[in-house]
């Protein structure tokens, strides 16, 4: 088959099952028909899933400080 850019030979390479049409010369990728499919299955497979979301500090949490707001030029001269 060749590449529809310019018009060198693809090869095929094989990813985790899929086989992958790819130009060496301009770099391109080309996939039939449901190989983009396979591809995201196989690696959300692969994938550990994502942590679990922290709790919001509040401000009766010890942890918890509030933001100074930054001031002036002044400030950063004079301690008020």
């Amino acid at each position: 088959m060749k590449c529809p850019v310019d018009g060198a030979t693809l090869v095929i390479a094989d990813r985790s099952g899929v086989e992958i049409d790819y130009c060496p010369d301009c770099r391109g990728v080309w996939l039939d028909r449901g190989e983009l499919d396979k591809i995201i299955d196989r690696s959300m497979a692969q994938t550990p899933p994502p942590p679990p979301p922290q709790q919001a500090r509040g401000y009766d949490d010890p942890g918890y400080r509030k933001k100074k707001k930054r001031g002036g030029f002044l400030e950063d001269l004079f301690d008020f």
